[in-house]
């Protein structure tokens, strides 16, 4: 992955805000332990929940049972985004990253995330991998990829939002702007 276009919205920012780094917000990212996953329903309404998720190869996965209310968005509608930070009002930082979920097929990769799983969560997440997914207590579960499009950086002290814009996938050119918040 290219290093995406970085700013400071400063509409939204405090006199004295910076851009923060995608390096540093790549790696809150990948060390946060719950993320949050919005995703759209058939009737257009959105469904928002609570899960755990690997940071790896530039992108951000996630597993979920075939049969449930994700899993049915994602098959209509793959757009999702992807939320995690702190839950105070006048410290820390919150990461927004859009995209789109593919399901991941190949089988290194999913072994090399299986592997994450564990090393990240403890071994009560240990999945196996089966033709296109995991397998474990819960039964049968898709891993989805997402290639981030357009992240938010959320700054709480002082008060500010970073923008980055990523390459599209196979295009070199970055994602169209966006209004931001």
């Amino acid at each position: 992955m290219t290093d995406p276009i970085t700013e400071l919205d400063e509409r939204y920012s405090e006199p004295g805000a910076f851009p923060v780094s995608w390096e540093w917000a790549r790696d809150l990212v990948r060390d946060a332990e719950i993320y949050w996953l919005s995703t759209v329903r058939p009737d257009g309404r959105p469904h928002v929940t609570p899960l755990i998720g690997i940071w790896l190869d530039d992108a951000w996965h996630f597993c979920t049972g075939a049969g449930e209310r994700k899993a049915a968005n994602l098959d209509g509608n793959p757009a999702v985004a992807v939320t995690t930070g702190a839950n105070v009002y006048a410290q820390g930082f919150d990461m927004v990253l859009e995209g789109t979920a593919a399901i991941v097929s190949d089988n290194d990769l999913l072994h090399r995330l299986a592997d994450a799983y564990v090393a990240k969560y403890g071994r009560q997440w240990r999945f196996e991998v089966t033709a296109g997914g995991f397998k474990g207590g819960g039964g049968l579960a898709r891993v989805y990829r997402v290639a981030p499009v357009t992240g938010f950086g959320f700054g709480k002290g002082p008060f500010s939002q970073t923008r980055w814009r990523f390459a599209s996938p196979g295009s070199g050119a970055s994602a169209p702007a966006d209004d931001g918040d």
